[in-house]
């Protein structure tokens, strides 16, 4: 498997890897918006032979500062529960710390996330239509003040989500 940063010419398949991960193209749109808009910070795609496996996105968030969100992640039906996002999602994190960010925010299962150092005691006390148990940050620095609270808001392409 080779995961490498997305380029241009990858957009279609991702488009169509994200149309049929979710029951809806409405991740789709977000990925789109968010390239559009230029919130796009760590893209990433598994290639596994000449194929497109799997996706993952983190972008540019507006609060607080420093941080990124993570979402989209999708797979290939044909290669889901074979580490392709755990691959993705651990190159995007190295990436993203190596490339000087603070921290790292998703929404989702915390069962899964807590592989990766997510935690939802790490989200608590910031303002969001997301707020509660599956609302997760992963501080990559450790000079992060402990005390958190404030908005916590997404690129403005997540508000079609809400």
């Amino acid at each position: 498997m080779e995961i490498r940063g997305e380029t241009a010419t990858d957009f279609p398949a991702v488009r169509r890897l994200l149309i049929e991960a979710f029951p809806t193209d409405a991740e789709a749109d977000l990925v789109d918006r968010l390239r559009q808009g230029g919130s796009s910070i760590v893209s990433l795609v598994a290639i596994i032979g000449s194929q497109l496996a799997g996706y993952v996105l983190f972008s540019r968030m507006e609060r607080p500062d420093n941080s990124l969100g993570l979402a989209p992640v999708a797979v290939q039906a044909s290669w889901r529960r074979r580490g392709v996002a755990a691959s993705l999602i651990r190159e995007g994190l190295s990436r993203a710390g190596a490339d000087g960010w603070a921290r790292i925010f998703v929404l989702g299962d915390p069962d899964y996330y807590r592989r990766f150092g997510f935690n939802a005691s790490l989200a608590e006390g910031y303002i969001s239509p997301y707020a509660g148990p599956h609302l997760m940050a992963l501080n990559l620095r450790a000079d992060i003040p402990a005390e958190r609270k404030g908005e916590l808001r997404y690129a403005p392409a997540f508000a079609a989500l809400v």
